[in-house]
């Protein structure tokens, strides 16, 4: 197979990815990733400081980005987004539902029981990952459909506690187990409605040392905390996963090259999820 070939299978030029959540590790990585493929990037987040540091580090490398302020929470902050992403460069053509997390109050600790949660904290880790995945789901989907041949990618970003049971994270589990549910219905649902051209997948990343996580993995000097080390043990590749470790999974699924990929959840986690730690 040709380079050509190659290039144009994998080549993302001339598209334009929105990326929620586009100024975090992860997200920041996978909107850096997005520009080396070609596409124009638009870096969305609530935080203006660090969505502009991550624009300047793709166009000082080439690339095209902007960055729009959005809460995913929030469906008339998306929509004015949106407009403003058309207006600007006339076609959203993937979005990568990036942007999530946890909050204290969803989660376990060891002396604490499932009987202590408040139900509010759960409810605010479903609607912070789950609904944060719908509402921009909505918004620039509609702008994709709409063209006059709909057309777009949507990938969502799941985790290993969607299919593993993980100590802790009740919230956060529930909500990215309703990620992998929704990826699937909601590829279903834009292929038969509005042709093959519209395509929904997800990505499970395994462990990353990210901001929410890094105190809970790592000790101060830089040693596995317990929790770190119990998970190493149960990674095959042995290790924690390098964020740019995640672009070539997610090049794939928005390129051409992945035409016939529709409704899967692809694992980028170093064997944890295959591994019964016997």
């Amino acid at each position: 197979m040709s380079d050509f070939i190659l290039n144009k299978l994998f080549s993302l030029k001339e598209q334009v990815a929105v990326i929620t959540g586009g100024s975090g590790v992860l997200g920041g990585a996978m909107a850096r990733g997005l520009a080396l493929a070609g596409a124009r990037v638009v870096v969305l987040g609530r935080n203006e400081a660090r969505a502009q540091a991550v624009v300047a580090e793709i166009t000082a490398n080439g690339g095209e980005s902007i960055a729009v302020l959005a809460d995913v929470s929030d469906r008339s902050q998306l929509e004015i987004a949106r407009d403003k992403i058309i207006q600007g460069w006339g076609q959203i053509d993937i979005l990568v539902n990036s942007a999530g997390g946890n909050i204290p109050a969803a989660t376990i600790t060891p002396d604490a029981t499932i009987f202590d949660m408040p139900h509010t904290a759960f409810e605010e880790v479903i609607s912070l990952n789950l609904v944060g995945t719908l509402l921009p789901s909505q918004v620039f989907g509609q702008a994709m459909v709409e063209k006059k041949q709909p057309q777009g990618c949507i990938v969502n970003i799941s985790s290993m506690s969607a299919i593993r049971v993980i100590s802790r994270v009740v919230g956060y589990s529930a909500a990215k187990a309703g990620i992998d549910n929704f990826t699937r219905w909601l590829a279903v649902e834009l292929a038969q409605k509005y042709g093959d051209k519209m395509r929904v997948n997800a990505i499970a990343p395994g462990f990353f040392i990210g901001e929410q996580n890094r105190d809970l993995l790592l000790n101060a000097d830089g040693s596995l905390t317990e929790r770190g080390q119990k998970i190493i043990e149960h990674t095959p590749a042995g290790r924690f996963g390098k964020p740019d470790e995640l672009l070539s999974t997610l090049i794939w699924l928005c390129s051409p090259g992945s035409s016939f990929i529709n409704g899967v959840v692809v694992p980028v986690d170093g064997g944890f999820s295959i591994y019964s730690g016997v």
